[in-house]
């Protein structure tokens, strides 16, 4: 996950919440990794540059979290989420300085976690009434 490109698309779009998808593709992996950074000539570069030519020199820095290697697909509930991967999109939304309203677990619709104090269950309450009971 590029955190650093996600932070720079929120600010410049105005973004108040993030829904992430495929979390549960991570599921088998011993670790993640979130790119915090940019290597460029020496310098690690904390925000997203905006020249190109920087782009294809610069290599990503990367912060590794442990994986949670338990299967979150299907899970609608975000209590029910292994800790590790709780950790992970908690750790997310606070790098990236936005929060997740909605996490997918899977590739059908109802297979979603809609986030307990997101925008979008303020935004539309009748959204938790759309997905399965916890």
């Amino acid at each position: 996950m590029d955190a650093v490109g996600l932070r720079y698309a929120a600010r410049i779009n105005g973004l108040d919440t993030i829904a992430l998808t495929k979390l549960d593709v991570l599921d088998t992996c011993e670790t993640v990794k979130i790119c915090v950074g940019y290597q460029y000539r020496g310098e690690v570069l904390s925000e997203f540059p905006e020249e190109e030519r920087i782009w294809h020199e610069a290599t990503p820095v990367y912060e590794e979290m442990s994986g949670w290697q338990t299967s979150t697909h299907g899970l609608t509930d975000y209590a029910e989420l292994p800790t590790k991967a709780r950790e992970y999109l908690d750790h997310l939304s606070e790098v990236i300085g936005v929060p997740l309203s909605l996490v997918s677990t899977g590739a059908v619709r109802d297979q979603t976690i809609l986030m307990p104090d997101g925008v979008l269950a303020r935004w539309f309450p009748a959204l938790r009434g759309m997905l399965p009971a916890h």
